[in-house]
């Protein structure tokens, strides 16, 4: 049964994935507001990494809108590609640090599905670290966390939650090619 939080969350989540994806600043306050309800839903569904990963994303996204406001010397950050190199070892990285949180959860707590969990929730923090930065490649990361979210939220009964990360998905795509030409732009 979708229930009232659950319809909150969404619409804050849903308007701030909206508004980044046209490279809009207001994208962070709604982010705010959508992630501290996703926290309060996630720790009722036993969604523990979840559970920090939305609150990595209010800070983070307080840092975002400063970034995106101000980032470059007072003026706003352009839109840029991430680094080869930074991209090869970020991965990596990715898959141990999914591992090692995975067995955390999976030894210390009841978590659903710890590593899976734990590999939204990485890949999640990586996404929005290169999207605090303006850059094109975050949306190849989300388009990985919405992959393995949406299954993940539908086992748990989360089925607004799980159609909408599918809807994300898709949205994923059309804003990594619309950021792709943005860059192109700015070069």
């Amino acid at each position: 049964m979708i229930g009232a939080l659950e319809m909150a969350a969404n619409a804050g989540a849903t308007a701030a994935i909206l508004l980044a994806g046209r490279n809009n600043v207001h994208t962070w306050w709604t982010g705010i507001v959508g992630c501290a309800l996703f926290g309060v839903l996630f720790y009722q569904s036993n969604l523990y990494a979840d559970v920090a990963l939305q609150g990595f994303f209010v800070v983070s996204s307080v840092v975002g809108w400063v970034q995106w406001r101000r980032g470059r010397a007072g003026s706003e950050l352009p839109i840029s590609h991430a680094k080869i190199g930074a991209l090869a070892w970020i991965v990596p990285a990715g898959v141990a640090a999914t591992a090692a949180y995975g067995a955390l959860l999976h030894h210390y707590t009841n978590a659903y599905a710890p590593f899976i969990d734990s590999a939204v929730l990485v890949f999640s923090v990586v996404a929005q670290l290169l999207l605090m930065q303006r850059k094109v490649e975050n949306w190849a990361f989300w388009i990985l966390v919405n992959t393995v979210a949406v299954p993940l939220y539908a086992s748990r009964g989360l089925y607004l939650t799980a159609f909408l990360y599918a809807c994300y998905w898709v949205n994923a795509i059309v804003s990594w090619l619309w950021w792709r030409r943005l860059a192109r732009q700015g070069a």
